[in-house]
């Protein structure tokens, strides 16, 4: 935890924010893998973690604004649990670390909110995303689950969204911490991938380099030899001399701080000529999206950049035809990146999406689009100082999409579907880094990782 002033501070803002009323944070429950005693690892909420700071499961908070009260609802350990577990920190001790003074029992807390709810109260809550969180306010408000995404509160998640998207100095230095496990992560894979391996026989080996620092990993590992499927997880492919290997990983701190990096190397020693200049397209675009993030300017307009960029490098391969400027307005750059050039990150690894992308990554007056490619860029707003963002550009040759696009003869002025149909087995390429946007530009989290042709070479020899 960080110290109880962080979290009384966090919870005084977040009061003077919201106003008047009630503001509920479910915490979440342990889950049976299989059954109920063989759990999965358990993830606090971070909205939770980013008030209250208890990392453990079965808890529950309010902060009556209207009354001045901070409760936090949970159980002590019975002599039961402490058979199994050994004893623990008491949960009013934990409390009193993040700055609360009031613990009551689990069960009192359907009976508190119904009593502010007859007192007319208005009790604010967040989206829900488990399955538990529905039944809860199911039974405790009344609120019926197919209704409870709707009904969720707009003033408070537009609070939170506000507070969480600045990064205080020492959540800062906690997501370094992330990037740099995911660093040497990705310096393992560039070690230990061969001709022969399996993508799982690696993916379990960086796993352990982020759980062995007192972590986790932040998502599920991205490692692959078809970067064109965008999010394919680790499988018992065997990889093969000459082709390209992408991993997208990241460790996750103790505290729940995130690293998300991608690094796309051969599987032999050595990048083939073609793979050598499409990779330095990537790169390209990557390096100059990240040189021109600074306070001020449009997410969205940094994407266009890239995808400006990737598009020139097509255009000298042969692929492209025109203007690449023109063609992106025209949507040319979907048939090759066909997903966002990045996204907030912090204590979710695309932070605060469970609160909506709409009010984290865009304003009341800049809506998120909805055409193809477009739709999942998560991220279009203005950066501002205390952002911290991931830069993640890519080149996705996807056979299926491109055969669609063919037979349309889809904006044939601007691509050569005739040299592209020698590109339909290239799979993909993506690079990616994460940034905190300063006062005046941004600075590359981490530690140094090799992205440049020559860089991973030498690593690969």
């Amino acid at each position: 935890m960080f110290p109880k002033e962080t979290y009384i501070q966090r919870r005084s803002a977040l009061k003077q924010k919201v106003g008047s009323g009630l503001i509920l944070f479910l915490g979440n429950e342990e889950c049976g893998m299989n059954y109920r005693d063989n759990v999965y690892n358990f993830r606090q909420d971070s909205s939770f973690l980013y008030y209250f700071g208890i990392d453990a499961a079965s808890l529950h908070a309010v902060i009556d604004v209207d009354n001045d009260q901070e409760i936090i609802f949970g159980d002590e350990l019975t002599i039961d649990d402490i058979i199994w577990t050994g004893p623990k920190e008491p949960l009013t001790e934990k409390a009193y670390k993040a700055g609360i003074q009031s613990v009551k029992p689990g069960s009192a807390i359907a009976g508190f909110l119904g009593s502010a709810k007859t007192a007319g109260q208005t009790i604010h809550f967040l989206p829900p995303y488990r399955g538990e969180h529905y039944l809860k306010l199911q039974e405790w408000l009344q609120v019926a689950p197919s209704a409870a995404a709707s009904l969720a509160s707009v003033p408070l998640i537009k609070a939170i969204v506000s507070m969480r998207s600045i990064k205080t100095a020492e959540e800062i230095l906690e997501i370094e911490k992330a990037v740099n496990t995911s660093v040497d992560m990705h310096l393992e894979f560039m070690r230990i991938t061969k001709p022969g391996m399996t993508e799982k026989q690696v993916a379990g080996q960086l796993q352990s380099i982020a759980i062995g620092r007192g972590g986790d990993i932040s998502y599920p590992i991205i490692l692959t030899v078809n970067g064109e499927i965008l999010h394919t997880h680790t499988r018992d492919l065997v990889m093969r001399d000459g082709q390209l290997s992408l991993c997208d990983a990241g460790a996750e701190t103790a505290m729940h701080y995130c690293g998300d990096l991608t690094r796309t190397v051969p599987t032999g020693k050595k990048f083939t000529a073609l793979q050598k200049e499409m990779y330095e397209i990537v790169l390209h675009a990557e390096e100059t999206a990240i040189a021109a993030a600074k306070p001020g300017v449009l997410f969205k307009d940094l994407h266009t950049l890239a995808s400006t960029k990737l598009l020139e490098g097509l255009k000298s391969v042969g692929i492209i035809k025109g203007d690449p400027a023109e063609a992106v307005a025209h949507d040319v750059h979907t048939l090759f990146f066909q997903c966002g050039l990045g996204h907030m990150m912090g204590m979710d690894v695309h932070d605060m999406e469970n609160l909506g992308e709409q009010y984290v990554g865009y304003t009341d007056e800049l809506k998120k689009g909805t055409a193809f490619g477009w739709k999942s860029l998560r991220l279009g707003r203005a950066l501002e100082p205390g952002f911290v963002v991931t830069i993640e550009p890519g080149l996705y040759f996807i056979p299926t999409l491109i055969d669609r696009w063919k037979a349309e003869n889809k904006l044939s002025q601007f691509i050569d579907y005739n040299k592209l149909e020698s590109f339909r087995d290239f799979t993909g390429i993506r690079i990616e880094d994460d940034i905190v946007i300063t006062s005046d530009g941004n600075r590359v989290l981490g530690k140094p990782l090799a992205k440049s042709v020559s860089e991973i070479e030498a690593l690969r020899a």
